[in-house]
């Protein structure tokens, strides 16, 4: 899968000058330059406490909906995975993460015969909203040509494309969806290795958006 996009990081600055013009002046320890020390202290601490209100540099972080990624295996039901992989394990094969709490993949793939199915269904979470919505854009500049899917999460977007390898069609769907700071990802393909020709792509295109619907109802079930 496609690594996350950096989130943009906003740097403030502030230099303070202070220029003493007062000829003669003499620097002392009395009580009135502790008075006007504390003074100083003060503006600058109840400054800092608006910048937190404010959303600044050291206020908390935004919180979010989701904390970590969802079962995957788990997220769309087996009689999908029956229809849509026919022959394959309906439990799937998780696959390796690095980091299980932000990326959690499942697999399932099986060849009835000569016709040949392959689903991947994907989960992946992000510090915001916003850079969900980033990577989400991002990669519908990679999968272009396909169209939005009305009703997947906050954003959905499918995508079909044909390839052809030493004359046998394969024909691959891609089902992206937003669903606040996580992303749900479907990738779903088929080929008939005695035809050569690929499923088509209504086919392909329905099964991939299936899934997906089922992958997000579970993602937001999750929330509560």
């Amino acid at each position: 899968m496609r690594s996350l996009p950096l989130p943009l990081a906003l740097t403030a600055r502030l230099t303070p000058v202070v220029v003493l013009a007062c000829a003669g002046w003499a620097m002392t320890s009395g009580p009135d330059t502790d008075a006007q020390d504390s003074a100083g202290k003060d503006t600058r601490q109840t400054q800092s406490e608006k910048k937190d209100s404010d959303g600044g540099s050291s206020g908390t972080a935004a919180s979010k909906t989701y904390d970590a990624a969802i079962a995957p295996c788990t997220s769309v039901a087996a009689k999908t995975i029956t229809s849509l992989v026919p022959g394959a394990k309906t439990a799937g094969k998780e696959i390796p993460s690095t980091d299980t709490k932000l990326r959690r993949t499942c697999s399932w793939n099986a060849l009835k015969g000569f016709d040949y199915r392959w689903l991947d269904i994907s989960f992946e979470i992000m510090d915001s909203d916003d850079a969900a919505q980033s990577s989400y854009t991002d990669r519908l500049k990679e999968k272009s040509g396909g169209g939005d899917v009305p009703g997947l999460g906050d954003a959905g977007y499918s995508v079909v494309n044909l390839t052809t390898e030493d004359k046998q069609q394969t024909r691959e769907g891609t089902v992206i969806a937003r669903v606040s700071n996580a992303l749900v990802v479907v990738t779903y393909n088929g080929s008939d290795f005695e035809s050569k020709k690929a499923p088509g792509t209504d086919v392909i295109n329905t099964g991939a958006i299936k899934a997906a619907k089922e992958a997000v109802a579970a993602l937001q079930k999750s929330a509560g």
